[in-house]
């Protein structure tokens, strides 16, 4: 059975300049253990997606539909305040984008870290302290972190602390939302290699959700491909960068830099569209240089390769 399993997941932003189609019908599993990356262009939905599965929507969302069951709890069912208590956090939780915006500036780390123990009723002050350090030192930091505040932190200190908050409740399930944007490569590897540690140690599942595709691959065992608000490549990592099927996927790839000095990376032509008015047929059509008639005026369904890998492209069907 899936620890995940969501299945047409949909939602969407009222604006000014009309409804945006932020997630648009996604469905996927992950097991206990597995990580699945999320990779895509700004504006694809990546973000939005994981707001949809924590249920931190915007005051501006709407359309929220779909079924999300998390180790076989159907959380769609739940009111605000039964998932508040039984999911998130406790089951499910995210290391928001951003570490710097996400801490309070005037609490203690040890403070921020231990506040959700209080709202589950674990008052007991030597027992949260304990906690706290427990997870410090599983994220690498040493005990006395816990009494700077986060401006005195570095941004990868800051960051290992962002994770030690989103396994204080023990969830197994945690959302990565860029963890690693905003650090330098060194740090940035230290980063992934507490992640994979974690993986590995504690059997936590996770969602990797970044642009790129390259560092999806250290962390995650499936890669879904986001593009328009739809998940149009859900791969096997290893297929995913030994044959990816999509179009989009392929150019993903060609744009990363390799090692090779003659392999130049490739830019996508265009632009993605626009998420308040989408294009009749494949979304990725006019960027497309495999485009054909039928791309153009119907929708792809999801289409599955003999490896059990989704892809949602007509070539597909001329490949069969």
């Amino acid at each position: 059975m899936s620890l995940l399993a969501v299945r047409n997941l949909t939602m969407q932003y009222t604006s000014s300049f009309g409804v945006v189609n932020a997630v648009d019908n996604i469905s996927f599993d992950i097991s206990k253990g597995q990580a699945l990356g999320i990779v895509g262009e700004s504006g694809s939905g990546k973000t939005s997606m994981s707001l949809a599965l924590m249920r931190l929507l915007p005051k501006n969302a709407t359309g929220y539909s779909g079924s999300i069951r998390l180790d076989g709890l159907d959380t769609m069912t739940l009111t605000n305040d039964e998932f508040r208590r039984q999911v998130r956090w406790n089951k499910l939780s995210m290391v928001f984008q951003g570490a710097i915006h996400s801490l309070n500036p005037v609490i203690r780390v040890v403070d921020q870290i231990a506040e959700p123990l209080s709202t589950v009723g674990r008052t007991n002050n030597k027992i949260k302290l304990a906690r706290v350090i427990n997870l410090l030192e599983l994220v690498g930091l040493p005990p006395e972190i816990g009494q700077r505040y986060p401006h005195e932190l570095s941004g990868g200190m800051r960051q290992r602390v962002m994770i030690a908050m989103a396994l204080v409740l023990d969830p197994q399930l945690v959302i990565l939302d860029e963890p690693t944007s905003a650090l330098d490569v060194s740090v940035q590897a230290q980063i992934m290699n507490l992640l994979k540690d974690l993986k590995r140690d504690l059997g936590i599942s996770f969602i990797f959700i970044t642009h790129d595709i390259a560092l999806a691959s250290d962390l995650s065992d499936l890669i879904g491909v986001m593009y328009a608000g739809e998940i149009v490549e859900l791969s096997r990592s290893e297929d995913m960068f030994a044959n990816p099927k999509h179009p989009y996927s392929r150019k993903l790839l060609a744009s990363m830099p390799t090692l090779n000095p003659l392999d130049t990376p490739q830019f996508i032509p265009g632009t993605p569209p626009d998420l308040t008015n989408l294009p009749v047929g494949c979304r990725f059509h006019d960027r497309c240089e495999y485009v054909f008639e039928k791309c153009i005026r119907e929708r792809p369904p999801i289409f599955v390769d003999p490896s059990g890998n989704q892809i949602r492209c007509w070539l597909m069907e001329t490949a069969r």
